[in-house]
């Protein structure tokens, strides 16, 4: 593939226009945009917009697509999946393709019930239901109602998992349907965890506490390596189930296969999804059998565990069975973060707005701050604008981070293109080269 290069006006038209289209015809309750950006294929680590340009994708549709776009492995599967056929719900008949998928997250996700005959997957569409039904796991196996999570955590986007979200949520407040803790981000910060935690704990009706391993959508926040083993502890302590939240960090992104297997803790319940259907809509949740197989029939969506996903789920987990994929994802990130911190540390006209610098493998934060008289959140929302005029395709969290997830087969070349085009529209926005009312329309979060 060619460098990025920066938009030209005949493209910009033919984009607005496109883009025009959707917005006459998708509804809005599901646009989370930053851009006007319209694509009509992809291919490896690049997308193809509608008016035939080549963007570098570093968000990998929040990472959905980590394993690039059009993976010929994926592809295949689903292709032969489709013309096998073999209906499309396992809520009355067995698959073989989705039982080898349920079969093959049971031996690949490590819980604190180690005998395998005790485990079971349920299968799902989104993070969302796949977090949805772990809690009800975990409130049906303790008969207790009460959820801990954590301050910035994303959980799901509608529902009872969106309902225990901490994402913003004022200092001060919990959630609908969770009591909310601080998410630790220094080892300073774990007394503090500690005391919140029992405190909780101790005095209340509590079924889980749900936290994800590294803080994604809350800002690419990195924990103490103390923090889950923490929590684990004061779980078992108090009688409660621990429900650590993958759908993001999980399946390679981090350097490991899972995130939380940075430390030793086994979680009680495990939920995945966005890339574990290499694009199709997949998740799951892989706990204990008497938390996930009853009440019967209480979790029902028609298509999920359907063959064609399950078949695009298994060649993902192939793709992973080996740790390989995993373990040049942990070396990318490194030379990632090197770049970002060099910018950091040079005289570049955007360097000082470059707060910080965190995450794990290609899970990473930028965090930035004001220049050129912009705050913090218009800086970061003008950069991601700027980047994508440039080639370079990525989103904000948290207001003002930008996350950088490419897919995991990114080439070290245009890992290395993406970012400097990143660090080209942050250098662009420090010389007001950006107007702040060219991101009037794209509300973002």
């Amino acid at each position: 593939m060619p460098l990025p290069k920066p938009i030209t006006n005949d493209q910009r038209e033919a984009e607005l226009a496109a883009y025009a289209r959707d917005q006459q015809a998708v509804a809005g309750v599901e646009h989370l945009r930053f851009f006007p950006q319209s694509i009509s294929g992809g291919l490896g680590a690049w997308l193809r917009t509608s008016a035939g340009r080549e963007v570098l994708d570093f968000s990998a549709s929040w990472t959905a697509a980590a394993f690039g776009h059009g993976n010929e492995a994926v592809a295949e599967a689903i292709s032969a999946a489709a013309r096998n056929g073999g209906g499309a719900s396992v809520l009355s008949s067995a698959i073989d393709e989705t039982t080898r998928l349920a079969e093959g997250l049971i031996d690949l996700v490590p819980l604190r019930e180690t005998d395998r005959a005790e485990k079971r997957a349920y299968l799902g569409l989104g993070g969302t239901d796949a977090n949805t039904v772990a809690i009800a796991a975990a409130r049906h196996v303790t008969g207790r109602s009460g959820i801990v999570a954590f301050r910035g955590s994303y959980h799901g986007g509608h529902g009872p998992s969106e309902q225990v979200s901490g994402i913003g949520i004022p200092v001060g407040q919990d959630a609908p349907q969770s009591r909310l803790v601080e998410y630790p981000v220094a080892q300073s910060d774990l007394d503090h965890t500690r005391a919140q935690l029992t405190s909780l704990l101790a005095t209340e009706d509590f079924a889980a506490v749900i936290v994800e391993a590294v803080q994604c959508d809350g800002g690419v926040l990195v924990p103490p390596a103390d923090f889950l083993p923490l929590v684990r502890e004061l779980c078992d302590a108090h009688g409660v189930l621990l429900v650590v939240d993958e759908v993001k960090a999980g399946l390679g992104r981090t350097g490991q296969l899972l995130a939380y297997q940075a430390t030793d803790v086994r979680p009680d319940l495990v939920t995945l999804g966005k890339s574990l259907g290499g694009g199709l809509p997949v998740s799951a949740a892989v706990g204990p059998r008497d938390a996930l197989s009853e009440p019967r029939a209480s979790a029902l969506l028609t298509t999920a565990g359907a063959p064609i996903p399950a078949a695009a789920a298994n060649a993902v987990l192939d793709l992973l069975e080996d740790g390989s994929l995993a373990r040049r994802t942990a070396r990318l990130g490194e030379i990632a973060r090197q770049a970002l911190e060099t910018y950091r540390a040079s005289d570049r006209p955007g360097h000082a707005a470059v707060v910080d610098v965190r995450g794990r493998g290609l899970l990473l934060g930028l965090e930035l701050g004001s220049v050129a008289g912009f705050s913090p959140d218009q800086v970061a929302a003008l950069a991601v604008y700027r980047a994508w005029e440039l080639g370079c395709a990525l989103y904000v969290v948290r207001d003002n981070v930008l996350e950088i997830t490419p897919p995991l087969v990114i080439g070290e070349a245009e890992l290395l293109e993406g970012i400097e085009c990143i660090l080209t529209a942050i250098d662009d926005v420090a010389a007001k080269h950006v107007p702040l009312d060219t991101i009037a329309q794209y509300g973002g979060w």
